[in-house]
């Protein structure tokens, strides 16, 4: 399982994050915000209050929500790969 050690809430619902290995990069959770489960992050000012649980090492926000960090990982992984090519 991987760990996010820092993170940065930028524009357009984009996470930028790094991990535990030293992987960083850009995860885009537009898509994810309109869905009813994570609404509430839809006004821009709540998703920008994104931090790291001290527990789980993953990004969470207000109200308990919770990201997988190994879901976020792939994420990332997939566009470096994307971008080789």
């Amino acid at each position: 399982m991987h760990s996010v050690t820092e993170l940065r809430a930028e524009n357009n619902y984009t996470l930028w994050l790094r991990f535990d290995d030293g992987l960083e990069g850009h995860v885009y959770l537009g898509d994810l915000v309109s869905t009813q489960t994570f609404g509430m992050l839809c006004d821009e000012a709540k998703f920008s209050q994104a931090a790291i649980d001290p527990i789980s090492k993953t990004v969470t926000w207000e109200g308990d929500i919770k990201l997988d960090p190994d879901v976020l990982y792939r994420d990332v992984v997939s566009k470096a790969v994307a971008a080789l090519h």
